[in-house]
C-alpha cells in the first residue's frame, strides 16, 4: 500500500484498494449516482474506462450500492418506524434472523438499552402490525419498543469517506 498525501494510506476493504482516488469516485456517486463514467473520469483524473473499471470493482466487493432513494410515504408506504429490540442469546443470529423479515430495512446491532435498531417501512398499520408480529416471533427476540416516523425531515447517504 502506498502512502496518500490527504487522507493518509490506501485501505483494503473486501479486495478493493482505497486510495484517494477510489474514495473521491465513492463521494461523486454520493453526489449524483446517475453521472456518467467520462464526467467521473473529468472529475478525478481518469479515463472512462478506468473509471468503468474501478466503480465495478467498488460495486462487486460491495463497498458501494448505486440505487434510487425515496421518500417511502411518497410511494404508499405510510408507516415508517424504527423499532428497538431487546435479545437473548447471539446477537448475529438475532440480527440475521430479523433481517429476513419482510419490511424490515435496516438493522444495526446496537450498544445501550437495545440489542438491535430496525428500520421498517409499511403501507399501512396493519401491515406494521404483520411485521412487528412476525419479529416479535422469531423465539431470540426478548422484547421491543416502537418509534412511529411521523414525518420524513432528512434523508442522506452523502456523508462522504472521510
Amino acid at each position: 500500500m502506498t502512502e496518500q498525501s490527504d487522507s493518509g494510506p490506501a485501505r483494503r476493504v473486501n479486495g478493493v484498494v482505497l486510495d484517494d482516488t477510489a474514495k473521491r469516485i465513492i463521494e461523486v456517486l454520493q453526489e449524483d449516482g446517475r453521472r456518467s463514467y467520462a464526467a467521473i473520469g473529468k472529475a478525478v483524473g481518469l479515463s472512462e474506462a478506468a473509471v468503468r473499471q474501478r466503480v465495478q470493482r467498488l460495486l462487486e466487493s460491495g463497498v458501494v450500492q448505486v440505487v434510487g432513494v425515496t421518500d417511502p410515504m411518497t410511494l404508499g408506504f405510510n408507516r415508517q418506524a424504527m423499532i428497538g429490540v431487546r435479545t437473548t442469546g447471539d446477537l448475529n443470529t438475532a440480527a440475521d434472523a430479523v433481517s429476513g423479515v419482510e419490511g424490515v430495512e435496516y438493522v444495526v446491532i446496537t450498544a445501550g438499552s437495545f440489542d438491535l435498531m430496525v428500520e421498517v417501512v409499511a403501507e399501512d398499520d396493519d401491515k406494521l402490525l404483520d411485521i412487528l408480529a412476525n419479529i416479535r416471533g422469531i423465539d431470540t427476540v426478548a422484547s421491543t419498543e416502537t418509534f412511529l416516523y411521523l414525518k420524513l425531515r432528512k434523508q442522506t447517504y452523502a456523508w462522504g469517506t472521510r
